[in-house]
């Protein structure tokens, strides 16, 4: 399965949730890659520390679309191996948006969609990261994806974005890729004791959108486990926090 977990809003938690999910598909066993496409390289630190310098980095793996060669890399050979089992990362970069205007008029949009499908026997499991933005690497994951999660804070700022994206998504899969779903909005730092947390989620659910049950809770944890590169799992099993990542991954997984 490959979902991309994707909203044009900043501060949603994108990195957190697709670090951490994937985090919980490697320690089951399954091959687990994340891509990072976000050049602020949030994930990437995530997993591989904030000073780690790898090899090759996601800008490698696109740039080399640019000149003309034979035979290109697959992907794999641009990924990284992280500090745990059966979790890889495909390193994010700076240099992405250096190229990208380059990619958009090259029109290498199917790039990474090819790409994937070619290393499809290998990886069980690929969470993609965006920025918080729509523009070549968000569009050309939605394109290489089965489905999306969509990050949601609780606000009416982050209500109004919702619909704008759930429009995006919806014109993505009639222009580009058929098959891709929703496959579910992700409600994070939710403060059950709050008033406007629990009102729009009641509103939210009322319009039938396509809500998951796991509401991920509010907790300087996650703040923690970003400073010690460690996710959730494998920083804090016991936790709250991590419990609710446990019930969502088991959620999406069916």
């Amino acid at each position: 399965m490959r979902r991309v977990v994707f909203n044009q809003k900043g501060g949603v938690g994108k990195s957190s949730i697709a670090v951490n999910l994937a985090a919980l598909a490697a320690s089951s066993g399954r091959r687990t890659l994340v891509i990072d496409l976000d050049p602020q390289g949030n994930a990437s630190q995530y997993l591989l520390g904030a000073g780690a310098q790898p090899p090759h980095t996601a800008a490698d793996f696109f740039e080399q679309f640019l000149a003309f060669r034979l035979q290109n890399e697959g992907l794999d050979a641009f990924a990284s191996a992280t500090p745990f089992a059966y979790l890889r990362v495909l390193p994010s970069s700076p240099d992405l948006g250096e190229i990208q205007g380059k990619l958009e008029q090259r029109y290498k949009i199917f790039k990474l969609r090819d790409a994937l499908d070619a290393v499809a026997d290998e990886f069980d499991e690929v969470f993609i990261d965006t920025a918080p933005a729509f523009n070549f690497y968000s569009l050309s994951a939605l394109i290489a994806a089965d489905a999306v999660l969509i990050p949601f804070d609780c606000d009416d700022f982050s209500r109004q974005a919702l619909y704008q994206l759930l429009d995006r998504v919806a014109e993505v899969r009639a222009d580009h890729n058929e098959t891709l779903q929703v496959e579910g909005i992700v409600v994070n730092q939710y403060q059950s004791n709050a008033n406007l947390p629990q009102r729009v989620v009641g509103e939210l659910r009322s319009e039938n959108l396509p809500l998951l049950d796991t509401l991920l809770p509010a907790s300087v944890k996650m703040r923690e486990s970003h400073e010690a590169a460690t996710p959730l799992v494998h920083f804090a099993p016991r936790h709250k926090l991590t419990q609710a990542f446990e019930d969502l991954f088991a959620e999406i997984s069916g």
